[in-house]
Parts: structure tokens; sequence; C-alpha cells
């Protein structure tokens, strides 16, 4: 099945309604970007929670004078449980109930609302909000090519994946010898490979629902491409905080 014929076949093989299957996608669509808005929106409350009362931030962090200056053992509990309970996901997927599914990509969106509050104790509200619209715009405009383009973006999320890997070894590098030189690399590059990755992600996800089209799993499958959409705006979002945030 190609891009530019997705579910025109059904498990017969034989053609079926185009028009029904676009309202189906359109559909579909319209539930993956209103599971990632919500999952945005826990994220940007439980930031709101953490940075702007004293006793929700002690649980997660030692603050000095509005600023972090230490993690408590929840704190780093906070921070790295989104990256188990995405690996849970990635090998019990199949075996996975909806609800189960459901169940962590909240609990995801609701963790890594700790992880973005440090933006807030770091920077500007006023630059936040600022990078916020202006990664939203991006974001849209990217994710509406990759659900429009007849393009297949196959070879650029191979490359994007290989880059996304090399990302991750130099951050860690960075993180042991760091470096002014180094960071700025690291952000241009993770700015440009996030935004590649959100016009790949759009299409696969059109991909995977017609591959899902008329079983049970077309919900699961809106909440995985929700997942993966929300992971790249995201980090989209906090590479961009490293170009135009301002600190307080």
């Amino acid at each position: 099945m190609t891009n530019q014929d997705f579910g025109s076949f059904n498990r017969a093989g034989t053609i079926t309604d185009q028009a029904a299957f676009d309202v189906g996608l359109r559909a579909h669509m319209v539930r993956v970007y209103n599971y990632m808005a919500s999952g945005l929106a826990l994220s940007g409350i439980v930031a709101f929670a953490v940075f702007n009362f004293g006793e929700v931030a002690a649980l997660f962090f030692q603050v000095e004078r509005g600023y972090v200056v230490g993690m408590n053992v929840l704190g780093w509990v906070a921070i790295f449980a989104p990256l188990g309970l995405l690996l849970l996901v990635s090998f019990r997927a199949a075996s996975m109930s909806v609800g189960a599914v459901q169940a962590v990509y909240w609990a995801v969106t609701a963790l890594m609302g700790v992880s973005l509050s440090l933006l807030l104790f770091r920077y500007t509200g006023a630059s936040v909000a600022r990078t916020f619209f202006i990664t939203a715009a991006a974001f849209g405009a990217l994710s509406l090519y990759g659900y429009t383009t007849k393009r297949d973006l196959t070879a650029m999320g191979k490359f994007l994946f290989m880059g996304l890997i090399g990302l991750i070894l130099a951050g860690l590098v960075n993180m042991i010898w760091p470096s002014g030189t180094m960071s700025f690399i690291i952000s241009a590059a993770g700015v440009l490979i996030f935004s590649g990755l959100i016009a790949y992600d759009t299409q696969k996800i059109k991909e995977q629902y017609a591959a899902a089209w008329g079983s049970d799993t077309a919900e699961k499958v809106a909440i995985f491409g929700a997942l993966s959409l929300y992971l790249d705006f995201v980090n989209l979002f906090q590479f961009l905080m490293m170009f135009l945030g301002q600190r307080r």
C-alpha cells in the first residue's frame, strides 16, 4: 500500500469506498490531535502547579530564592519514569488494553510536566509563552505538510532516527565535558531533527490508520500517534527555548 492510496483495499482485496475512508481518516486525525492537545494541557497544568506552589515544588526539587539548586529523589523518579513507561509500552503494546495504554499516556504527560516546570524556573514567563506559540505554529505547518504531501518520507525517517541517536550520544558527552559550542550544535540539530520528525510521524499515523482500518485497534493507534506527536512537540519546544528563552 503506497502513501498515495492509503486504505484503498480491504482485507478481501476489493476496492473500498475511498470517501468513507477519507472521512474516517479525518476523524482519526482529530482524535489524535485531541489526545495530544489534552496531554499538553495536562503537562502545562502540572508544570504550573510545581512552579507556583512551593509545597509541590519541594516534593521534587530543592528551590532557593526561586531557583532550582538540586533534585530530590522523587524529582529524579519523575524525570526518568516517562522513559521507563515508554519502554514498557514499546514491548507490551500488542497485549495492552486501550485503558492501559490511556493510563500510560496520561502518566507520561503528567510526569513530563514536572520536567517542563524546570523551564519556568529557568526562563521568564513571557519567553516561555512566546516560544510555545512559535512551536505551535511550526508544529501546525510541519504536521500539515506531513499529512498532505505525496512524497514518501520513509527514507527521511530513517535518517532522522540515526540523527536522534547521535543527538542523544552527543548530549551525554556534553554532560560529562560541557562545551558552549557543543550545546549550540546540539540545540540546532535538535530543532532540525524534531521538525522533521513531526512531518514524518504525521505521515506514519496515516499509514497506521490504514493498517488498522476496520479493526478494533483504532483507539490504541490514535493514542500511540498522539504520544509520538506529543514527544515531538515537547522536544522541539525545549530545543527552541535554548535559542529563544530569556533567563530569569
